[in-house]
């Protein structure tokens, strides 16, 4: 929500904070420090995907493809979001079904990270872990940027990361929900 000032208020009954962006961001960087600021449960969507499939996640795209992947992720998601309050970094494909979107607007206050094709591609680089770069890192960027370019226009706000630290970000982000 944004007031006549134009800054981002949280709803007094919206504890979790939610960090979406594409990968290479800052989500995760950007989490653990609002979650030290702020005293906050820290928590990766990605990183609980992978304990309750008990396999990398790169192995569950390659063993049961993308498809099982994002339904795994919708219910991590909603069992996470069920927990208040905590700073949430999810992966960069969680808004990819319409419901997540919804769930993350319901249960809390939703921050887009962005940031420009060489900017994430200097932060990710040929990162092993991330299943959709695999075999060219630089176009499969650039098209998942054209495929994605309105999917995260459902946050409450959005931070350019392209020439901040992550410390900065995360001050920026604490400055939004100053009323």
């Amino acid at each position: 929500m944004l007031t006549a000032e134009g800054r981002c208020v949280i709803l007094p009954e919206q504890e979790n904070w939610i960090l979406i962006g594409m990968m290479g961001t800052g989500k995760s960087t950007v989490a653990e420090l609002l979650a030290h600021k702020t005293g906050r449960k820290l928590v990766d969507l990605d990183a609980e995907i992978v304990k309750a499939a008990g396999c990398p996640i790169p192995e569950i795209f390659e063993r049961q493809g993308e498809a099982a992947f994002r339904q795994l992720e919708s219910v991590v998601l909603a069992r996470i979001l069920e927990d208040k309050p905590v700073i949430l970094a999810t992966g960069g494909g969680a808004v990819l079904n319409p419901d997540n979107c919804r769930l993350m607007l319901d249960k809390g206050w939703v921050v887009a990270l962005k940031a420009d094709a060489d900017t994430i591609l200097r932060r990710v680089g040929e990162d092993s872990n991330r299943p959709l770069l695999a075999g060219g890192a630089r176009e499969r960027i650039l098209r998942l940027l054209e495929e994605r370019k309105n999917a995260y226009d459902f946050a409450h706000c959005t931070v350019d990361t392209f020439a901040l630290e992550p410390e900065q970000v995360a001050a920026h982000i604490l400055m939004l929900q100053r009323v």
